[in-house]
């Protein structure tokens, strides 16, 4: 005789909670987000980074009065600092770079930033082969460049177009049109324009990359990214008062630029592009795209070293425990 049940069984199972069992997870762990600025001299990027991060993240080099000679970052500086939001805790790290283009020679100008890129990918690459690996890696990999335009030379210069191809080959290249009040809103459409036409002549692969994983809508906020490119931004640390209104930006003889303003320029698009819906998928398509790259390129190498080091002692080399990775050269 078969027993029939009393009760009516529930069909549902819960695995829908796994959301917010990895939001827990996520959100106690925290979050690394590497960021690294390139440009010449003089363009504002350190104040545009404390002006997307609401502070003073990174001291300025710049001058602190008009009289002042502008101060020059002279060699790679990363600043780590921790911040929480409703929260979220990240780990933000800014690198700064020296500034470029502006010399007599400038050969080999990029070799210092390629290599840095390089070498954070190599340091998480050696603690990943530990045989005891720690239980939560550091990420000091480069998520995002902010490779800085400057406005003056109205188009890409031969030294840009020659490390903007260097740079999206290894790290994800966001280019800005920096310190965009010096320039009219017509002659920065024709600029914006003109460097777009560049980019794509020079095939120069900028972030965000097409996916065939990306939703519709996903597809449509990127190509609107597109269009934005390059972001012409102002930024300022200077908070004042205008018509009663409490406002970040920057006077000028002709008028007030209010940086927060969709008509002034592209900040806010460029602060809600990098934080508020690209910022995973930057340091997931680092770790899939770039990072992977460069892992398999130097595990290649590690096994063809050791494949012939066996076949000149003709013996069968047995596999180290933890290989070592080599400085980077560029």
């Amino acid at each position: 005789m078969s027993l029939q049940p009393t009760t009516t069984i529930n069909d549902y199972v819960g695995f829908d909670t796994v959301s917010k069992q990895m939001e827990r997870k996520f959100l106690k762990r925290g979050l690394n987000f590497n960021v690294i600025l390139v440009g010449e001299s003089g363009m504002g990027k350190t104040t545009l980074v404390n002006t997307i991060f609401a502070g003073h993240l990174v001291d300025s080099n710049g001058r602190k009065a008009a009289q002042e000679q502008p101060r020059k970052t002279t060699e790679i500086v990363p600043t780590t600092q921790v911040i929480e939001e409703n929260g979220v805790r990240l780990k933000l790290t800014i690198v700064d770079t020296p500034g470029f283009g502006d010399q007599t020679n400038n050969e080999g100008c990029w070799i210092p930033v390629i290599k840095y890129i390089k070498d954070q990918h190599a340091a998480y690459l050696e603690r990943e082969l530990k045989p005891q690996r720690e239980r939560s890696i550091n990420d000091s990999r480069v998520h995002a460049c902010l490779y800085f335009l400057n406005p003056g030379s109205r188009s890409l210069r031969p030294i840009d177009i020659e490390v903007l191809r260097r740079l999206t080959e290894v790290v994800n290249v966001i280019p800005i049109l920096s310190k965009s009040d010096s320039i009219s809103l017509a002659e920065r459409a024709v600029i914006k324009k003109r460097i777009k036409e560049e980019l794509a002549q020079h095939r120069i692969n900028l972030y965000p990359y097409p996916s065939e994983e990306d939703l519709d809508e996903d597809t449509a906020m990127n190509a609107h990214i597109k269009e934005l490119i390059p972001f012409a931004v102002v930024g300022s640390e200077n908070v004042f008062t205008e018509n009663g209104v409490t406002i970040r930006g920057r006077r000028h003889a002709w008028g007030t630029i209010n940086v927060d303003d969709e008509e002034h320029c592209d900040f806010v698009h460029l602060r809600d592009f990098i934080l508020r819906t690209h910022m995973y998928d930057l340091i997931e398509i680092t770790a899939q795209r770039h990072y992977e790259t460069f892992r398999t390129q130097q595990l290649r190498q590690i096994k063809e070293l050791r494949a012939a080091q066996a076949q000149a002692q003709g013996i069968a080399q047995p596999m180290q425990s933890q290989p070592m990775i080599q400085k980077q050269q560029v």
